[in-house]
Parts: structure tokens; C-alpha cells; sequence
């Protein structure tokens, strides 16, 4: 990230990223020094993967425990070392412990965003919600501007996408893939596997079916963007159908067995097994959807007995494979929920509730700096213990500048509104350092 000077050496609004970060204890001469040319290191990365953990998972269960909280505040479980000195993390994620020094851990990150649906909106795409506009997920973002091979989906979505493409348009819609895949069984996936007897030869057919139908109907809506997503949809369809790249990208048990014994049989676990598969394959962008954070009940039973194990099984899997295939430093990763869970216990339920004030994300690869912890809570875990600790937005640029690309880019929506791509993030120079 370039500073834009005038005569007084610095522009307002990068006085307003100074004081962005400064609020995470990076200061106005380190702010600087690493904007300098070649300091603030560049993304190496050509590709993604997101990790949306719906629900909000407990920060203060996983990646955050406070065994010296009060009483109302402390959970059950007891926090262990990691390979890397002084940082520890919850027993139940002992593989994780394990392979640290991969990834980064930001504490403290905040917003105000309690609700599922809008937490969500701003988690997956690093701008707070208006009414006004559907901001694009990163993997719309990632598809426009890294335009990837033809035969492959530049964006997989397993089992389905929480992003959506907004103002971009339905064309950089995710591909579904609809269900995950079961260990060692070739996956099938809609709109790729040839049923029921079709060949190729007809999948050719229909195709110049299509495009007669498209020249009659051309004159109808030539400025349609629905009609050209669509357009780009078909010719997506096509390019995998008969592309033995494209089928060959989805199917797991091609998997060598030292990179298949890395996962568990969970579908999560899989899913991060097919994961790694596209993006050595050359697909751009894939997200993963692990459910059930939601625990206002029975909060330590179903974090012990399920969700932390499956987590810790296929994210630790997933940054062993990268590693393996020679992948992590081109592939960033990013882990996250909408929001954390409130430090104090609802104790008629046995369970924490939403809570956006403070949470935990994760990040690597990419040039991403691994085995640290940015960031951090006060003692309860209730708030940053920094006045305003990392925001969405900035995670989001950091995100994007991993990948090379400027998140203060411009696009204009169909009615001709000019917008960044993140409007009020940062990127956060310590991730690259």
C-alpha cells in the first residue's frame, strides 16, 4: 500500500489510516516505514480459500481463553501450548496447536453487527451492510479480478456460498457444488457429470441449440445483466462438461494417499480435502461453510463433542496439504464467523449468546506471517483491549492485498454509484511483516 503525498507530505485520508491502526497499536512513524516502498511486503498469493464458520463461534472457547476471568466469565476448558512459544490455544484443537507457526490469530477484532444475517453480509465481504447496496462476497471481488483458466469455475462454493455478487452481477456468482464429498469416492457434482447416457456430442448439440435461441432473442434486452450472466453461466457449464480438467479437479479419490490421510472422513474435513484439490488445480477462489456456532445452548458439549475437533481436524489438514503441494505461499486463508460469543455465561441455558464486540479471525498463507497473535482482548474478553482493535473492514483489505489486489479499487454500480471495494478497511501491516 502506496501513501498518495501533496506538499504537506500526507493526504487526509491517509491520516485517517494512520489513526485506523493506530488504534491497534501501530504507530504514525511504523505505519510509515512499512508503507515505504518495498517494506510492507507484498500478497504472494494467486489464489483463495474462506472458511465461514456460521454461527459465531465462542472466541473465548477456541482461540481466546481467559483462565483467569471470573468465574461467570471462564469456560470449561483449559488452554494449551502451541508450537510456537508463549501462545496457547483450547485443548480441544490439538492438531492445530501443532502447526501454529502456519497460521496468524487476530484477537480483539470488533463490530456491531449482532445479527446473523448482517454479520454475515459484512464478515463476507468487509463493508458494514446498507440498505442501499449489495456489496459482492470476496469471491465475486476474486473472480472480476483475477480472471482464472476457462475450464474450471473461477469460484466454488462447498456446499453453497454465503457471499453474493451484489453490484458485480450474476455472473460472478459462486458455483455450488450443492453437497460435500464422502471420503475416497469420486464426487459427483451437478452440471459436471455426464448422466443418464449424454456424451459430449450431445452436450454440442444443445449447445448450438442455445446460441440459435440467444441470436433470435438478442434484440430483446441487449444490455441485460442477468442475460449476460447467464450467457457466462452456459458457457461455464460447457467449458466443464467436456473439460476432463474440470471433472478430474473434483474428484478426491485421485488423491495421493499421503495427502488423503491428512483428513478426517467429516464432510468438513473432505470439503478441505477437495479445497486444496481445486486450487492445485487452478480454481481462484473456494469457500467452505462449517454450520452449528450457534450455541446458546449446551455450548461446551457441542464444541467439545463436534465442532471444535471437526475444525481443528480439517483446517489443520488443509494448511498440511497446501504446504505439501507447494501451494501455502500462493494460497491466503481465511477463518471466521460473523461474530464471537458474549464472555458472560447465560447461565438458564448453559450456553453464550451473539456477540460482534470482540472475536477471533484467522489467516495464512499468502505471504501471511504465521506462528503470531495480533491483536488483543481485556481481561473478560468482552472488548479489544486497544480502544478499537482490528475491524472487519481492515481483515478484508488485508484479505485482498494478499492477492495483489487493491481493495481501494473503484467499480461504479449499474446505475452509475461509484464504490471501493472496502470502503473503511486498512490493511494491517503486521500480518506481512
Amino acid at each position: 500500500m502506496s501513501l498518495t503525498r501533496t506538499c504537506d507530505g500526507l493526504q487526509r485520508r491517509d491520516f485517517l489510516k494512520v489513526g485506523a491502526v493506530g488504534a491497534a497499536g501501530l504507530t504514525l512513524s511504523n505505519y510509515l516505514r512499512w508503507a515505504n516502498a518495498g517494506e510492507l511486503k507484498k500478497g504472494t498469493a494467486k489464489s483463495a480459500i474462506f472458511i465461514n464458520l456460521t454461527g459465531g463461534p465462542s472466541h473465548m472457547d477456541s482461540f481466546d481463553l481467559k483462565p483467569e476471568a471470573k468465574e461467570e466469565y471462564r469456560g470449561e476448558f483449559s488452554p494449551i501450548d502451541t508450537n510456537v512459544p508463549g501462545i496457547q490455544i483450547s485443548e480441544h484443537l490439538p492438531k492445530l496447536a501443532k502447526v501454529q507457526d502456519l497460521f496468524a490469530i487476530l484477537r480483539g477484532v470488533s463490530h456491531t453487527n449482532g445479527d446473523h444475517g448482517r454479520g454475515t453480509e459484512y464478515v463476507n465481504s468487509g463493508n458494514r451492510p446498507l440498505p442501499s447496496i449489495e456489496f459482492p462476497g470476496y469471491g465475486s471481488i476474486i473472480s472480476e479480478r483475477l480472471p482464472g483458466d476457462r475450464e474450471l469455475p473461477p469460484f466454488v462454493a462447498i456446499p453453497s456460498g454465503q457471499g453474493k455478487p451484489g453490484y458485480l452481477g450474476v455472473k460472478y456468482a459462486p458455483f455450488n457444488t450443492g453437497s460435500t464429498p464422502k471420503p475416497g469416492e469420486p464426487f459427483s457434482v451437478r452440471g459436471i457429470k455426464l448422466d443418464k447416457g449424454l456424451t459430449i456430442e450431445d452436450v454440442e448439440k444443445r449447445k448450438n441449440l442455445l446460441r440459435d435461441l440467444d441470436t433470435t432473442f438478442s434484440s430483446v434486452e441487449k444490455n441485460s445483466q442477468l442475460l449476460e450472466g447467464l450467457d457466462q453461466f452456459g458457457q461455464q457449464a460447457y467449458y466443464m462438461i467436456t473439460s476432463e480438467k474440470s471433472r478430474k479437479a473434483f474428484d478426491i479419490s485421485q488423491e495421493t494417499p499421503e495427502v488423503a490421510n491428512l483428513f478426517g472422513k467429516s464432510g468438513f474435513d473432505q470439503s478441505c480435502l477437495l479445497a486444496s484439490r481445486l486450487i492445485e488445480s487452478g480454481v481462484r477462489f473456494t469457500s467452505i461453510t462449517l454450520g452449528g456456532w450457534d450455541t446458546h445452548q449446551d455450548n461446551w458439549g457441542k464444541l467439545k463433542s463436534n465442532l471444535l475437533p471437526t475444525l481443528d481436524s480439517g483446517f489443520s489438514g488443509l494448511l498440511q496439504a497446501l504446504k505439501m503441494k507447494g501451494l501455502l505461499d500462493s494460497t491466503v486463508v481465511y477463518v471466521t464467523g460473523e461474530f464471537g460469543r458474549t464472555p458472560k455465561i447465560n447461565t438458564t441455558r448453559g450456553g453464550r449468546d451473539h456477540y460482534p464486540r470482540c472475536m477471533f479471525m484467522l489467516m495464512a498463507g499468502g505471504g501471511v506471517k504465521g506462528g503470531q497473535v495480533l491483536g488483543e482482548s481485556n481481561e473478560n474478553a468482552t472488548l479489544p483491549k486497544d480502544e478499537k482493535g482490528f475491524s472487519p473492514d481492515s481483515v478484508a483489505a488485508s484479505f485482498y492485498h494478499a492477492l495483489g489486489i487493491d481493495h481501494t479499487h473503484e467499480y461504479h454500480t449499474n446505475t452509475g454509484r461509484p464504490i471501493m471495494i472496502c470502503r473503511e478497511g486498512n490493511v494491517i501491516p503486521q500480518l506481512f511483516s
